[in-house]
């Protein structure tokens, strides 16, 4: 019996740990996303935003945000090009929340939150109305 104790103390202890263990910059880095974008995410004050640094042959080799509804950022280059705005860290749900994603392929904004954090990866989701999508970012 004592040794069942332990052993599940032992347990809660280290899941305890790993889920402390999170912290709001570890979000910060280079991320390859699976529309052949790369992104940086970075912090200003105590929020997170992202741009993007590569295209990798994006969309057959488009440069340009053709897509976006305003006609006069049409012509604007996608390189450099901040995509990811106002990220926060939940210190509760240990994510971060309220943030927004352009999604150039679409020319549309999408509600976006960072669930988890996995070594070489992060998983986000991306929502709009009632719809929502969970992906995969691999760490560059």
């Amino acid at each position: 019996m004592l040794k069942t104790n332990l052993i599940l103390l032992f347990i809660l202890i280290f899941n305890f740990a790993s889920f402390a263990a999170v912290k709001p910059d570890d979000i910060i880095g280079k991320y390859h996303l699976p529309n052949k974008l790369d992104i940086e995410i970075f912090k200003i004050k105590d929020k997170y935003y992202g741009k993007i640094i590569a295209l990798n042959g994006y969309q057959d080799g488009v440069t340009k945000d053709f897509k976006n509804p305003d006609a006069s950022k049409q012509n604007d280059l996608l390189l450099n090009k901040v995509i990811i705005n106002s990220l926060e860290f939940d210190n509760i749900e240990k994510q971060w929340v309220n943030g927004s994603m352009y999604g150039p392929e679409k020319g549309m904004v999408f509600n976006l939150k960072v669930t988890e954090i996995r070594e070489g990866e992060i998983e986000v989701v991306g929502s709009k109305y009632l719809f929502w999508h969970t992906l995969v970012w691999k760490k560059l």
